[in-house]
């Protein structure tokens, strides 16, 4: 049997379109699958509550009301779901905030495919481990 990788669901959230859609491109071609992208925090909360993704590539700076880190707060109130932070630039202040919500990752744009993929896989390797049957709490 085995767990096959298209079942896992990423969540996009990237306030520009163009960026957002490269990423999709690029995860659908490794074989992930991209229920949703949200160029808000507003919006990436909701869409998580849609389609429950597997993982959160989240960028930091978003438009609007709520930067990423704010929206990982309110995601993670409700749900435990593994984020990776994507940046333009390493800024220490946002750096530091977004430390607190514990992500898995933290990927400075532009970024190699490679570093994405391998960023993911990890996440979602160390979220098992660290899941140790909670999982099963959960249940939905």
């Amino acid at each position: 049997m085995g767990e096959h990788m298209e079942e896992t669901k990423i969540l996009v959230v990237e306030d520009e379109n163009i960026i957002a859609l490269n990423i999709k491109k690029k995860l659908k071609s490794l074989g992930y699958a991209v229920p949703a992208i949200a160029s808000t925090g507003e919006e990436a909360i909701k869409m998580t509550e849609i389609t429950f993704p597997d993982l959160i590539l989240m960028d930091v700076m978003l438009k609007g009301e709520m930067d990423g880190v704010q929206a990982v707060e309110e995601i993670h109130k409700k749900y435990d779901i593994p984020v990776i932070y994507l940046t333009a630039f390493s800024d220490d202040e946002v750096l530091e905030r977004a430390k607190v919500t514990k992500p898995y990752g933290y990927i400075v744009k532009p970024f190699k495919i490679n570093d994405l993929h391998s960023n993911i896989e990890i996440a979602l390797y160390r979220h098992k481990m660290d899941d140790g049957g909670r999982k099963e709490l959960t249940g939905s």
